[in-house]
């Protein structure tokens, strides 16, 4: 049966493909819509572009008939502007100027003149609410929901292998059909593994002996660079040791590496400590520097009128990287704070010669960054559109790392499923030139504090 959805101006601001997103049934916009549009479209960020666009696909549908009877899309669907039903009425307190209301009424409209199934699509929860309140179907626009958090791709996993396989591993690999999974019944269950994915080996006979290794044609290698100590920094952990791996593999083999983890789990940290080690204790030559952005420093904003450069505008957003330099630059850590002048002025020598660059990460667009060691932190607050911008503008030799928590979001209408990171995660699964790893929270190693603060909040 053929539905009919009413869209929000909010998915077309997060999503300007989405119009194209239902298949061989009715969307309908209604009038506020496009004046919500035509208010975003002079915006300089992100969601001024994305309204552009929308717009752009109208103009596109308006040359080939009437957008108010209707034009049909390319999925066999049809669009159509709705300006009607100004005179439905609403409960007393849902005032009707409101923009949220107006559609609302579309869709009380529409759902006594036209029958069938009226499905009002919006990011906005509260929008959802108070559909549910007036008996109207609301959903989520879930062309871009990835699985929930827990079900996402971890890029590792726990395996057992034969007591024979095993004391070969480190001279001769293990063949990916030979290891093998026990579920919570207790039964064998073959090994379905990834190109690149990490895991935990476990000889079937003395489970008490483990080894880690990384999936790679066919086969369970070792580490490669297990023994390193990068700027100073060993790894504590298993999941150090994959992150580790992962942030140490050259460009061409490991263009891209996108780590997920709680706080404390030292992903910025290891980070910046292997950019160091490439740039400063042992010049490799592959990087020229670490460029760092985060995207609330104004992927999606411009960065205002105030008094001072770009670099002076971001900087209190970048702190926590200066925080990380400090323990990184000064590994003492009696003695690491005695003399603070000392400290920052190392730090402040490394921005001064350009080996670290924090920029906005709006100016990315439209780039190609080549020979650079390109940080993105707290990667959980883009959308899958900025993500993918962001992926894109990696050119020869760039290394791309992708750091966040989705479970820690910050940026209205994005969740655990929605946001550019798990995005990319789930949807580069498999590639050969992406490396993943999702640390535990009891990988923590901030501070006792800090692992407590995970457990028990």
């Amino acid at each position: 049966m053929v539905k009919t959805y009413v869209v929000d101006t909010n998915v077309l601001l997060q999503a300007p493909y989405a119009l194209e997103s239902f298949e061989d049934n009715r969307v309908i916009l209604p009038m506020v819509v496009l004046e919500e549009l035509d208010r975003f479209k002079k915006a300089e960020r992100e969601i001024g572009a994305n309204a552009r666009r929308v717009i752009r696909f109208l103009e596109r549908l308006r040359q080939r008939g009437s957008l108010l009877d209707g034009v049909s899309l390319e999925n066999g669907g049809m669009l159509r502007v709705e300006k009607n039903f100004v005179d439905v009425k609403l409960p007393e307190d849902l005032p009707e100027d409101s923009a949220d209301n107006r559609i609302l009424k579309v869709c009380l409209g529409l759902s006594q003149t036209d029958g069938g199934q009226i499905i009002l699509v919006t990011k906005d929860l509260l929008l959802r609410i108070k559909a549910q309140i007036l008996n109207l179907c609301a959903e989520d626009f879930t062309t871009d929901q990835v699985l929930a958090h827990e079900e996402q791709y971890s890029g590792r996993c726990e395996l057992y292998v034969p007591e024979e396989a095993f004391e070969g591993f480190r001279t001769a690999g293990i063949p990916v059909e030979k290891a093998y999974t026990v579920d919570e019944q207790g039964d064998i269950r073959t090994a379905e593994l990834t190109e690149n994915q990490f895991v935990i080996i476990k000889a079937d006979q003395s489970v008490n002996k483990t080894q880690l290794g990384r999936v790679e044609n066919g086969w369970i290698r070792e580490l490669e660079y297990r023994k390193c100590s990068p700027y100073g920094v060993s790894p504590r952990n298993a999941g150090q040791y994959f992150l580790q791996e992962a942030l140490m593999q050259p460009a061409p083999k490991a263009p891209l590496v996108i780590v997920k983890g709680q706080a404390g789990t030292s992903k910025t940290f290891y980070s910046l400590a292997v950019g160091l080690e490439k740039l400063l204790n042992n010049p490799t030559g592959e990087y020229r520097r670490i460029l760092v952005c985060r995207p609330n420093s104004q992927f999606d904003d411009n960065i205002g009128f105030l008094p001072g450069s770009e670099q002076d505008k971001i900087s209190p957003l970048m702190r926590p990287i200066r925080d990380n330099l400090e323990q990184l630059i000064d590994s003492n850590e009696e003695k690491r704070y005695e003399n603070e002048v000392e400290l920052q002025g190392k730090i402040d020598e490394i921005y001064g010669r350009g080996l670290i660059q924090a920029e906005a990460l709006n100016f990315i667009r439209g780039r190609s960054i080549v020979n650079t060691y390109l940080i993105i932190d707290e990667a959980q607050n883009t959308t899958p559109d900025q993500i993918k911008g962001s992926i894109t503008r990696a050119g020869k030799n760039t290394k791309l790392i992708l750091l966040g928590d989705p479970n820690q979001i910050d940026r209205p209408f994005l969740d655990e499923r929605t946001n550019g990171l798990s995005y990319a995660s789930e949807h580069m699964k498999g590639c050969p030139l992406c490396w993943q790893v999702t640390m535990s929270a009891k990988e923590c190693e901030r501070s006792a504090l800090a692992m407590e603060a995970i457990k028990r909040l």
